[in-house]
């Protein structure tokens, strides 16, 4: 009887370690009386690859992962693209995730260009978004949401500058996690936080 006493208590606290487990919300924090208010991605408006309207409401509810390219980039977007696909693959099926991906050359990277390259990866348009609008708005939302880095540079490859980040956010729209786009053990931390998330956010997923 004591054995099994022991067993339960080794398996109960490996359960409520696991449970525990949180990521970092990233980002600046305030306090306001008894509550921490961390930065949030600020409301934004954009149109994916269908000519369809993408807000912050678009993502109310879920986890997604978003990061920054453009079509015409020479050195690191095609390697983000593959890594972002990874985690694509194994999330694929999965309702509570969903993906986010701004062009940063909106004036080349028009909608029928960004569904043409949305076809080519054979993915659900609804589950992973190509976003364009207007260019300010897009680095903005970089700067000042995503600690991302977005601008034109006629003397980069390309013509642009920016970041290769996949960035992590939760339901609330807190960042939870950056992970290098061009690496695939990166990619292995992201899907493996991502696990972390989705139990903390969707509670009845640590029962499964």
């Amino acid at each position: 009887m004591k054995s099994i006493l022991v067993l339960f208590s080794v398996l109960l606290f490996s359960a409520c370690s696991r449970n525990e487990i949180r990521l970092p919300i990233l980002g600046n924090a305030e306090v306001i009386g008894n509550d921490t208010v961390y930065q949030t991605i600020k409301p934004f408006s954009f149109t994916d690859q269908r000519s369809e309207p993408v807000t912050n409401d678009t993502f109310k509810g879920k986890v997604y992962v978003a990061d920054f390219i453009f079509l015409s980039c020479p050195t690191i977007c095609p390697k983000m693209t593959v890594e972002m696909k990874k985690v694509y693959d194994a999330y694929q099926m999965d309702n509570d995730v969903l993906f986010l991906s701004h062009t940063i050359d909106p004036d080349h990277d028009t909608i029928s260009k960004l569904k043409k390259h949305s076809d080519q990866l054979n993915i659900d348009p609804e589950k992973w978004r190509f976003v364009t609008g207007e260019k300010e708005a897009i680095y903005s939302i970089a700067t000042n949401s995503y600690f991302a880095t977005a601008y034109s540079d006629r003397k980069a490859p390309g013509g642009y500058v920016h970041s290769g980040g996949l960035l992590l956010i939760d339901k609330n729209r807190h960042i939870r996690g950056v992970y290098d786009g061009t690496n695939a053990e990166e990619t292995k931390r992201l899907i493996s936080d991502l696990e972390i998330l989705l139990r903390e956010q969707f509670p009845e997923r640590a029962d499964k």
